[in-house]
């Protein structure tokens, strides 16, 4: 099928992209994850093998923080941008200012490059 064929594709791109970084508990790695439906953010500490800090669409939802968004399906687009702020603000309570970003094996555009977007306007570098 299709989709098990980019599903395999994604997942030897993450593993090459995973070779070559690694968070630290100074600068942890912001790992991105997009389903069809929700977009995640975590932050990494490879070394220790903990998660930091993680951040969801779904928590906006709990919150009941409502998000405007276009005719053109910018609904999602804005939705990534509030999840990144989400994970800066959970990182500068974490006192984490530097990160180093991992894009799980999507390609740089769309929600992905809307979150990262995001995550700098509120404070976080990368």
């Amino acid at each position: 099928m299709k989709s098990d064929i980019k599903y395999q594709k994604r997942q030897r791109r993450h593993i090459r992209i995973r070779s070559k970084i690694k968070g630290t508990k100074e600068r942890p790695r912001l790992c991105v994850f997009r389903s069809a439906n929700h977009i995640y953010a975590q932050l990494i500490d490879d070394e220790n093998q903990k998660t930091l800090a993680a951040a969801s669409d779904l928590e906006l939802v709990k919150s009941k923080k409502t998000i405007a968004g276009s005719k053109k399906g910018g609904a999602k687009l804005n939705i990534a941008k509030e999840v990144g702020k989400l994970i800066a603000e959970k990182a500068k309570k974490a006192k984490i200012e530097k990160v180093v970003f991992d894009r799980g094996g999507f390609v740089f555009h769309g929600r992905i490059k809307s979150l990262a977007e995001g995550a700098r306007e509120a404070g976080i570098k990368f």
